[in-house]
């Protein structure tokens, strides 16, 4: 039998707090047919991959039992991971508005998750998390996943909605640490370098 973690408990036998130098981030890339999920850690400039994947949503069926499940797998997450903050790509409209209302929905439920974890959410545009993982924020989805790789130093390309789940983390561990000035030069110095390096070679792949 599979007891479900105390939330309360969990939140204080686990939680950091926001005044420390290390900062745990769960990212979400949004989806009604694949969302992307990311956890990953912060310290002292440097990123380490807790966990990531694409969760594919196609096997429940009809799309409300596809909005059960995002919640229930952000849920689970949450509670294995226990981040400390959350962040989620914001809505772009499509040309079918169909499909907008289908994403506003998916994003609705992981962020009702989120919250019923306590979490505070935050949200950024996907030129916003181009720029800040990149360097452009007209950057392609094979070099978000070829940043994402080198910035946490994976062997292998990440798929492409985790990648983008882990782009969303990296943008507010960024913005975070600026803000509250933790390394903020580190980090700044040491990524700058590494995206240069990462546009360079695949440029040179792209050839």
């Amino acid at each position: 039998m599979t007891f479900r973690k105390c939330s309360t408990t969990r939140k204080f036998l686990k939680r950091r707090t926001h005044n420390v130098a290390r900062l745990r981030v769960m990212g979400i890339d949004p989806g009604s047919v694949t969302m992307g999920v990311a956890v990953i850690d912060f310290e002292r400039g440097r990123a380490t991959q807790i966990h990531l994947q694409s969760v594919s949503l196609k096997p429940f069926g009809l799309f409300t039992a596809r909005l059960g499940a995002i919640y229930a797998e952000v849920d689970r997450l949450i509670d294995t991971h226990a981040p400390d903050e959350f962040a989620i790509e914001q809505i772009f409209m499509y040309r079918s508005p169909e499909s907008s209302l289908k994403l506003a929905q998916a994003r609705g439920v992981a962020i009702a998750a989120a919250v019923g974890h306590g979490l505070a959410v935050h949200e950024y545009m996907p030129a916003v998390v181009k720029q800040a993982v990149v360097g452009t924020g007209r950057a392609d989805k094979l070099q978000v996943q070829h940043m994402v790789k080198r910035l946490l130093s994976l062997t292998d390309n990440p798929p492409a909605d985790g990648a983008d789940a882990a782009a969303v983390a990296l943008c507010h561990c960024y913005r975070r640490t600026s803000l509250a000035g933790i390394s903020a030069d580190v980090v700044g110095v040491e990524k700058t370098a590494m995206q240069l390096l990462a546009q360079s070679r695949y440029r040179r792949r792209s050839r």
